[in-house]
């Protein structure tokens, strides 16, 4: 089966493909390079032995998309990651934010239509539950206010194509609530090679630890948490596109089309930023530099996964912890 995956070349697309690959794949990329490195086609090839083909174009303009599928009439599924993702960027440039990440999915939309491709996974997130009354979450957990820009184009996201799938019952969809992926592949050839500076937790802990940044703020220290920091759902980044490749299985499997299901994809675990740092100094025996600064703009309190959903559809569950996740960029 051939899979388009948008945002190809980004963290967690790149880590998907490898997976597609590895199951008996045919994967067809794009990716403008906006925030990755055509280098990681490379580190693909690296790995799998395999080349994939990339667009390096723009989602947002309809007719380049276009030609993906006019090359291509046989795919059969769509994985749609291309998006901007910085939350603390999306409260700098909201407009930036709605323009590239609603047009382009409503591209994407519009020519899965037009060549009728039965699949498509869409690259949600937890932070379309906001601040959430109860923990953790289910996929019933009501919406609250969106914290962030970025968080608002996932809820619209999720609503395009609720509203775009009772208009096509004969395409079947599923939208994946990621937690906080996190980690290098086994490999440790494929990784994030982001072209901007990070915002992340765990990449932003690896740069202190390698020296390439001298110290860590922690936003935020006087949270209603055990220990004054955000809670988050940290998950290894295999684990998650893992659950891409388990979702098309799925979706390839159904006897009849018009399917529209959405599952958390996480551990279920909450854990603080300062339990992270720790961790990160029990696995590799160094102190890191870090202090506590004042709270960022679009954070959440806290959120972690009721993932019981996908465990019992998908046959998906977390084989690795925190601590393995740090292994992995040592």
């Amino acid at each position: 089966m051939k899979i388009l995956v948008t945002g190809g070349t980004g963290y967690i697309g790149s880590h998907t493909i490898v997976d597609l690959l590895s199951k008996g794949y045919e994967v067809v990329s794009v990716d403008n390079y906006a925030n990755s490195s055509a280098d990681v086609l490379n580190d693909i090839e690296n790995v799998t032995g395999k080349k994939v083909q990339n667009y390096a174009i723009d989602l947002c303009d309809l007719d380049a998309t276009k030609k993906i599928f006019q090359d291509h009439p046989d795919i059969k599924g769509i994985i749609h990651f291309a998006a901007l993702k910085y939350v603390g960027e999306s409260v700098q440039m909201p407009l930036e934010y709605f323009r590239n990440n609603m047009n382009s999915l409503m591209n994407i939309l519009d020519c899965q239509r037009k060549w009728n491709v039965p699949h498509l996974v869409f690259s949600s997130s937890c932070s379309v539950y906001g601040n959430p009354d109860k923990q953790p979450v289910t996929e019933a957990t009501p919406f609250k206010e969106a914290e962030s820009p970025y968080a608002r184009t996932k809820q619209m996201g999720e609503q395009i194509i609720t509203d775009f799938s009772r208009k096509n019952a004969d395409l079947n969809f599923i939208l994946l609530r990621y937690f906080n992926p996190a980690g290098v592949h086994s490999s440790g050839i494929v990784r994030e090679k982001a072209m901007k500076e990070v915002e992340t937790l765990v990449p932003i802990i690896e740069e202190v630890y390698t020296g390439k940044r001298k110290h860590l703020t922690i936003f935020g220290g006087d949270y209603p948490t055990r220990d004054g920091t955000c809670i988050r759902d940290y998950i290894y980044i295999e684990d998650l596109a893992n659950a891409h490749t388990l979702a098309l299985e799925y979706l390839d499997g159904l006897e009849n089309p018009g399917t529209l299901k959405t599952y958390n994809v996480g551990t279920g675990q909450g854990i603080t930023v300062l339990e992270m740092v720790k961790a990160m100094e029990k696995v590799s025996g160094k102190p890191l530099n870090y202090s506590i600064g004042e709270r960022r703009a679009g954070d959440v309190v806290q959120v972690y996964a009721d993932y019981s959903a996908a465990k019992n559809d998908l046959g998906w569950e977390p084989k690795f912890g925190i601590e393995d996740i740090f292994r992995s960029i040592l």
